[in-house]
Parts: C-alpha cells; structure tokens; sequence
C-alpha cells in the first residue's frame, strides 16, 4: 500500500509534513517521496491529514454479559469508524473481568477484533473493594492495568497495597474517583441545574477528595495511576499540584466534558448523563486549561453503550454513560482546535503517543517499522452526527455538525474503515 499526497502528522517525533507513505507486511517500510511508484493498493490523501491510529485507553464494550449493549466485534466496528486502531477495554463485564478464566475468554474474542483490544483486570475481586486481585497472574496472563473502574474504592490501605503492587509489575492503575459519601443522584452535577430538576446529584467533592488521596499515595509509593475521566475543576489543579511534586499522576477527559456542561442534562436528559456528571462552565474552563499546559495528557472516550430501552424513562433511575469512540476527533477538532485552545499535533498527541505510553503499548506512531496503523482524515471537512456503527445510539451530539470527517482507518496496514 503507498498512501500518497497526505499532510503526515507524527505526534512521536513532532513530524508535520507533506510526505508519502510506502506499507508493506503491516509495517511502515519508508516515508518519501514515492509519487513515481504504484501500487494496486494506492491511496491518495491530497487535502486530508495522515495520522498514527488513535488510542483509546477507556473503552466499555460489554463482552461478556451485556452484549445487547454493545459486544467486541461491534465496538472494534464503532472504533474503527471513529479512527482508533488501539483500544483498552474495562472490567465491568459479568463476570467481572477478575479471574484467569474470564481474562482468557475475553482475550481469545480480542483476537478475532479487527483492530488491536487490549484489556485490564479488575483491581478488587468483584469490584467490592476489599480484596486485591492475584495481579500478578492476570499480568502475565494478558491483562494490561487493573482498575474498578465504574466503582470507587474507598479502602486506602488496599490502594497502598496495590500502588506498591503495580509499581513491582510496572503497569498502571486507573480510578474512578467518586465518593459515594457526597453523591444523591449519580450522573448529574449538584447545582443549578439538579436544583431545576429538584434532585440531588454529584458534587465535585466527590471527586476532588479521592483525586487527593490518590495522588498523595502515588507521590509516596512512586506508582503510576491515572484519573479517569476527570471533570471537575479542583481535580484538574489537584494534579497538576502533585505533577510539580514529581509524582507519575496522569489524568485523562472525555470529549463530552471539554464540550459540554450541565445545561445540557436540560437539553438531552439521560443521554446527558453519565459518572462523573458534567459539570459547570467554570469547571469546563479549567478542563480546557489543563488540556492546554499538559495536566491533562491524554483524551479517552469511556465508550460507554446503553440500549434506547435502557435511556428513556425516568432521568434518576436510567443509567449513566454515552458512546464515544466515533465522535471523538471530531470533538477534539471541533471544540479545541478549531477554537485555538489546541493544535492539531497536540490533539493528536492526547490521541496516539500519550495514551500509549502510559499502557507501554508499541503503537500511536508513525515511524518506520511501526505497524501500520493510520486515521486519514479531512480536518476541514463537516458531517451531520447521525448515525452509528456501535449497536447503541446514547450521544448527545446526534443532530450536530462536526469537523473532521475520517476518510479511511487502517490497522496493520488492512483497510478497516472507509468512507
């Protein structure tokens, strides 16, 4: 395959330049000029930008148990469609993802992705917070990083146990920061609009005073871990405080919360909804600043599919979260970059390399010798939001335009999306 006449952006090596690409066996074999070669498989990416495949380090794709939601093979589909070719799947699956024989059942349906799945483990057995997990088997065994994601751990000793745990083993933990202690309704903010709506909901207490924690005991103990779709504005400085103290803190946002704020609980209800809630045009703010002076290092989906059935009804009993994978970049394009809040190298970097490493993945780069995993897309061109290859359609940006129209998403050099 020879991709020609595309804008190469490079995030790994700061490469920003109109240049060829030459792939064969999987792999990026050169970059040049190679305008006098052809190939049977030849793409021509005049006007459009040329990128590592996105890195999606929090994605939910129900398998096992859920799969009416959302299953392996639909949600690589859904990925693939929004441009990422690397993805980290979460452990609240049923079974919970907690033992040898669940990580093997869900690695074996990995395989068959046509993109690169990854998973982590389950930090506590049964996500009930007060027995570690065998780490170190279920490690060794595939899984990339352990996290409760969905389910706050509120035993500090066992965070301490497992921080000097994953610090032996050199993986990463990734939490849910949310004290339940300070929550009424979960998956809406607790302010104006909770108050229109006449229910308690989500203070950002809750999250600052586990970030805290979290960060204090990394700072000790020198393991990495990473705050999981941040959202409020103290979190974001909480971090990039311990940041400047030397601690391996990172911490990750979703495109809905740089985008949006609480108002549009009001707009869109429960397709508006989701752990953490968003929050205020302030906190969105600092969000954005963070996204800025690099706090914040990496954006993530948390892809989270829910069936129309399960969305509609009463806003306090239906379940938070909203899909995220194919509409992501375009968020990014749309509400930072074309904005002026951020670059496209540095978007991209948010996308690919960053991600990446915290993971120790060999993806999210272009560089020779690297799988040819690529996104090529149109930064200039829109589209209406209006369908999905997920199985679920639970999106409050249905009916927006958006920047950033992905042409083609190739994973080891096989085209896996085209449009």
């Amino acid at each position: 395959m020879i991709i020609k006449n595309g804008r190469v952006i490079n995030p790994s090596t700061n490469q920003d330049e109109l240049v060829d690409i030459l792939i064969e066996d999987g792999k990026i074999k050169a970059l040049g000029d190679f305008s006098h070669m052809e190939d049977n498989q030849t793409i021509d990416a005049k006007g459009c930008i040329v990128a590592p495949g996105l890195v999606d380090i929090h994605v939910h794709f129900r398998e096992p148990g859920f799969t009416h939601k959302e299953d392996i093979l639909t949600g690589s589909e859904s990925a693939a469609a929004g441009g990422f070719t690397t993805v980290v799947a979460m452990a609240n699956t049923n079974p919970i993802i907690d033992n040898e024989e669940t990580l093997k059942l869900v690695l074996d349906k990995m395989k068959e992705s046509k993109i690169n799945v990854h998973t982590v483990a389950a930090l506590t057995k049964g996500f009930k917070g007060q027995e570690l997990v065998d780490m170190e088997s279920l490690h060794k065994l595939g899984a990339i990083g352990f996290t409760d994601d969905g389910i706050p751990i509120n035993n500090g000793k066992l965070i301490l146990e497992a921080m000097l745990k994953a610090k032996e083993l050199n993986v990463p933990l990734s939490f849910h920061e949310e004290d339940p202690s300070f929550i009424g309704i979960a998956g809406i903010n607790e302010g104006k609009v909770s108050k229109k709506l006449g229910i308690k909901g989500a203070t950002s207490v809750s999250e600052d005073v586990m970030v805290a924690r979290d960060s204090m005991l990394a700072l000790s103990t020198g393991a990495t871990i990473d705050i999981q779709h941040i959202s409020s504005g103290n979190a974001v400085d909480m971090v990039r405080f311990i940041k400047g103290l030397g601690a391996n803190v990172f911490a990750e946002v979703t495109p809905h919360h740089f985008s949006i704020t609480e108002e549009a609980v009001l707009e869109h209800g429960a397709l508006a909804k989701m752990n953490p809630p968003l929050r205020t045009e302030k906190d969105r703010a600092r969000i954005i600043q963070g996204l800025k002076d690099n706090t914040i290092e990496i954006i993530a989906t948390d892809h989270a599919p829910h069936s129309a059935e399960e969305k509609t009804g009463e806003l306090a009993k239906t379940p938070s979260g909203i899909i995220g994978l194919e509409t992501a970049l375009s968020l990014g394009i749309t509400n930072q970059v074309k904005v002026g809040h951020l670059s496209l190298m540095e978007l991209l970097r948010k996308m690919t390399i960053n991600p990446a490493k915290l993971y120790n993945l060999d993806c999210g780069t272009l560089n020779v010798g690297s799988n040819a995993d690529i996104v090529i897309f149109n930064e200039d061109e829109s589209y209406l939001v209006e369908e999905f290859k997920s199985k679920s359609s639970n999106s409050p940006f249905i009916g927006q335009t958006l920047y950033g129209k992905i042409k083609y998403t190739i994973c080891k050099g096989k085209i896996v999306y085209k449009n």
